[in-house]
């Protein structure tokens, strides 16, 4: 028998907040489903998993006899210099390295992996030895939060692939693509409501698509009938006020069978009039009451608007026989370390204690030089969404650092390029960085240093579903996908001629990549994009160029 995870009247708020994150919360989950926890950003799902895991204190009961462990772990800066299997112990008890084996085999990973230091593996490759071992043991439900942000496309299928085979798990992700593959529930946190439902993001999505819109016709329908009961009210309100003026003074042409009884007699009928307008205001009470939140769980797509700009020529950004790299201001070799056949490995630091670049499988390693892209062509027309995909580590972002620092950006100190790479005099550019490490202190100062109108600023925000609340708080105290909305609107803000996003959706929930795609599609901006949201390049990019690195 399957055991189960019930869920009782809980209420959580955070220390110093106004608003409760839950607020008398019920449901039951199955420990044998494969649950996907959907919801906007800040809305509570990251807080959810960490109640589960015990870490904060709340109110009301969430009864299991099941043992959780969460996805990503936590790792010491001693952990990551050092190979997992010496550390995969102290991460789940009782983790023995041929489950280890066998896990990593699933996920197209070789043994020696766990040999080499964590720091020197790709994103790739660090998600899914974790996974090896999150999945290593038995009788835990595991909570996995965003495991694929930061992967390439073949990295995501293997992880996607291997979550399909696997149940017992709560997925936090925004990656439709990936929800739709792995998950058979959905536990969804709505604007005021949680709700469970069997099946996958597309199945749900489309059973809220339809109730959603037949919300609104029944909203639409219920203000239709409390319009007529106003106007229903006020005429009746009219009329008895007119009576009652009549008890005082009288008109002896108009009013000649006016009588010494007449005035109890309209004091009478105003009173019956008056009777009438307080039920119509009663009626129109409870029907407000009956009707009141029909739409608190609609999610309204707010449209945004971006201002592109113009340029006097066709070819904006044109590169051929391009090679983009990176100086190395040290480097040297150690002997391998790990399992046989792991050959040298780049070292962590020079003798002089100078952090290098580790090399990479595939890099070019010259006397000083670190190059990551050879060779390529590419050429951006006006009008044209080109999303560039490839591997991790091929040289995506780098090329998009060699565009901006042709067009005046300052980039990444030791970038170098070689061949054919220009661009537009005189092109404005709009950049969304991977980076939001630098987001601290408030939004006021944020908006003053970069000559950012606060108002229109917090407006954007506001349509992004961020919510006031979060205006007066440190930079540093949003949440990743809160983060991300804050460079998307200063990325909105600025007109240009070219935007050029670097995987501007990590972290950003599933109504917003709607909203900011259906932003480019009707304004149409000319782009260069580098994003693993399969679904969102799919539908915005007029074309798609691989990188081969």
């Amino acid at each position: 028998m399957m055991a189960q995870i019930n869920v009782t009247n809980l209420t959580f708020c955070y220390d110093g907040s106004f608003d409760n994150v839950f607020e008398d919360v019920s449901f039951s989950v199955d420990t044998d489903w494969k649950l996907g926890f959907i919801g906007r950003n800040g809305k509570g799902k990251t807080t959810f998993l960490n109640l589960l895991l015990g870490k904060y204190e709340y109110s009301g009961n969430i009864c299991t006899q099941m043992v959780f462990d969460y996805f990503p772990y936590q790792l010491s800066e001693g952990q990551k210099a050092s190979p997992a299997v010496d550390f995969m112990g102290d991460l789940k008890a009782g983790c023995e390295p041929w489950r280890v084996f066998c896990e990593l085999d699933k996920l197209r990973l070789p043994q020696e992996v766990l040999y080499r230091p964590f720091s020197t593996l790709s994103h790739g490759e660090r998600t899914r030895v974790m996974l090896a071992i999150l999945f290593s043991g038995e009788n835990a439900f595991l909570l996995i939060d965003e495991p694929t942000n930061h992967l390439d496309q073949e990295a995501k299928d293997v992880v996607k692939n291997y979550l399909r085979q696997k149940k017992g798990f709560i997925l936090v992700s925004h990656d439709r693509d990936l929800l739709d593959v792995c998950i058979d529930h959905v536990l969804v946190l709505n604007r005021k409501t949680i709700e469970i439902q069997k099946g996958n993001f597309s199945s749900w999505w489309e059973n809220k698509s339809r109730r959603d819109n037949f919300s609104r016709k029944e909203n639409e329908k219920h203000l239709r009938e409390i319009g007529q009961l106003r106007q229903s009210a006020r005429q009746s309100d009219r009329w008895a006020q007119k009576n009652e003026s009549t008890k005082i003074g009288r008109d002896p042409i108009k009013d000649h069978d006016y009588k010494n009884g007449s005035r109890a007699y309209i004091g009478a009928k105003t009173k019956k009039m008056q009777s009438r307008v307080k039920q119509y205001e009663r009626r129109m009470e409870r029907e407000i009451e009956e009707k009141e939140g029909l739409l608190k769980d609609v999610e309204e797509v707010v449209d945004l608007k971006i201002t592109p700009l113009s340029y006097h020529k066709d070819v904006l950004v044109l590169a051929r026989d391009c090679t983009v790299g990176y100086v190395v201001p040290a480097r040297w070799k150690t002997p391998g370390r790990g399992a046989p056949g792991a050959g040298d490995l780049e070292g962590d630091f020079a003798p002089g204690g100078e952090r290098v670049i580790p090399g990479e499988p595939g890099f070019e390693m010259g006397e000083g030089e670190r190059t990551v892209l050879r060779g390529f062509n590419f050429e951006l027309r006006q009008g044209e969404r080109i999303a560039l995909r490839g591997r991790n580590g091929c040289g995506k972002s780098s090329f998009l650092k060699a565009v901006l620092s042709r067009m005046g950006q300052d980039m990444e100190a030791g970038l170098f390029v070689r061949g054919t790479l220009a661009v537009g005099t005189g092109l404005k550019v709009s950049y969304i960085n991977q980076d939001t490490s630098f987001l601290k202190g408030d939004m006021k100062a944020f908006c003053r240093a970069r000559g950012l109108d606060e108002s229109l600023f917090c407006a954007i925000l506001r349509q992004l579903d961020m919510g006031r609340e979060q205006f007066v708080k440190p930079m540093e105290d949003y949440s990743e996908g809160q983060k991300k909305k804050v460079l998307v609107a200063v990325g909105l803000m600025t007109p240009a001629h070219v935007y050029v996003w670097d995987e501007p959706l990590n972290y950003i929930d599933v109504f917003s990549r709607m909203q900011i795609e259906n932003l480019l599609l009707k304004f149409q901006p000319t782009m260069i994009v580098v994003e693993h949201d399969v679904r969102f390049c799919e539908r915005i990019a007029t074309r798609i160029v691989e990188v081969k690195g």
